[in-house]
């Protein structure tokens, strides 16, 4: 059964959607079986993934939900996409912010997501889910969903100070609703590790959250290959493989991978 991880911060700019694509595909070469989830009405990883059309796209995530909130027999296997660096994808659109106008008045509407999920888990090794920058019904639906989940920061003030409420909203989820979610730790990008300011605010993070929530080993360095690589439509290892950036996200990877495999030996 898939092991579902939300990628998640309400700040935007964040490299959120790399971090799923790359994160996803490092897996996928791993050889394990991975969908990737586009739970943001911008499509951000539906286009970073080659499709730079998503609203022209028939069948996606929000056709899926909308299934269960009618509780017709879904049809949803047809709508995944299929990317030749071997990862499954379930689009999004803006139909998606539709779906969060729906749910307003639905029963357990916080659920919605993980009983599609439910339904799909048993054809993969990892779900990963890219989720809005809010902490809308659709982001509690995917931390609902979740195992775990990842927090990229960008190593800048700013973002850091708008932590406390993500970690705030997950508690409250933990408590509530999934018991069983934890956060797999803090994942700082954009990092150039040449500057003091870099180095300063990663400290600040270690001290404000390393005991609480835990900052993760790997760090995705600053680089503009990225953002190319998404505009290409394929990830980074193909565009740039032996760039720094490249070598960051096949540590997450490998620290991913790592993490699972100490889990299972503790729960066996």
């Amino acid at each position: 059964m898939a092991k579902v991880i939300a990628i998640a911060n309400q700040k935007g700019g964040c490299g959120k959607t790399s971090v799923a694509a790359n994160l996803g595909i490092g897996l996928a070469m791993a050889g394990k079986k991975v969908c990737l989830i586009d739970a943001d009405p911008q499509g951000s990883l539906t286009v970073s993934l080659g499709y730079p059309d998503p609203d022209s796209i028939p069948v996606t995530l929000a056709t899926m939900m909308m299934d269960i909130i009618n509780e017709e027999e879904s049809l949803s296997r047809k709508g995944f996409l299929h990317h030749d660096e071997g990862v499954d994808l379930i689009p999004a659109n803006m139909e998606l912010s539709g779906i969060e106008v729906s749910l307003s008045n639905v029963m357990s509407r916080e659920m919605i997501l993980k009983e599609f999920l439910e339904t799909i888990r048993d054809s993969y090794d990892y779900i990963l889910i890219d989720c809005m920058p809010s902490l809308g019904i659709m982001t509690i639906n995917a931390l609902v969903s979740a195992d775990k989940v990842i927090i990229p920061v960008q190593a800048a003030y700013l973002p850091v100070v708008g932590l406390q409420m993500l970690l705030k909203t997950i508690s409250v989820v933990k408590k509530r609703l999934n018991k069983s979610l934890s956060v797999e730790g803090i994942l700082i990008t954009m990092v150039d590790y040449r500057t003091n300011y870099a180095k300063d605010i990663t400290a600040m993070l270690q001290e404000s959250y390393g005991n609480d929530v835990g900052i993760m080993e790997s760090f995705i360095p600053f680089s503009v290959k990225v953002a190319e690589a998404s505009s290409e439509g394929i990830s980074i290892f193909r565009y740039a493989p032996k760039c720094k950036a490249a070598e960051g996200f096949s540590r997450l990877t490998k620290e991913v991978l790592r993490g699972e495999e100490d889990q299972t030996r503790t729960e066996n």
